[in-house]
């Protein structure tokens, strides 16, 4: 038997609103039919993409850091950082020793990932 992992799940207060957001981030788009309590973002291709993320609202706010979170990978940490503060995110930390470089942002709803410049960790 073989079990692979083709979604993530992420809790929110608007799922449509955040799926935005992260469509717009991963350069995807969201399925239709979105609403505040519903909203996915396909996989069109697992490998090059990234798995299927599902936004589901539910009644309680996010209060505590994140167990698990995205890590994107880019060639250009800063200018991908200022594009994903431009589309919403909060910088919350930057980690800088020589060739190990990332920054943790959080989207719109506070979800902690991280942006890893490529060749890193």
């Amino acid at each position: 038997m073989i079990t692979s992992v083709i979604g993530l799940a992420v809790d929110c207060a608007d799922a449509a609103a955040l799926a935005g957001f992260w469509a717009r981030a991963l350069g995807r788009e969201v399925t239709g039919g979105a609403s505040a309590e519903l909203a996915v973002i396909e996989a069109t291709d697992l490998a090059a993409s990234g798995p299927r993320l599902t936004f589901h609202q539910v009644p309680e706010p996010k209060s505590v850091k994140n167990r698990l979170h995205l890590d994107l990978a880019t060639n250009d940490l800063d200018a991908e950082v200022d594009r994903l503060l431009a589309l919403g995110a909060t910088r919350l930390n930057d980690l800088d020793k020589g060739e190990l470089r990332w920054t943790t942002l959080a989207d719109p709803e506070g979800n902690e990932f991280d942006v890893v410049l490529r060749g890193s960790g």
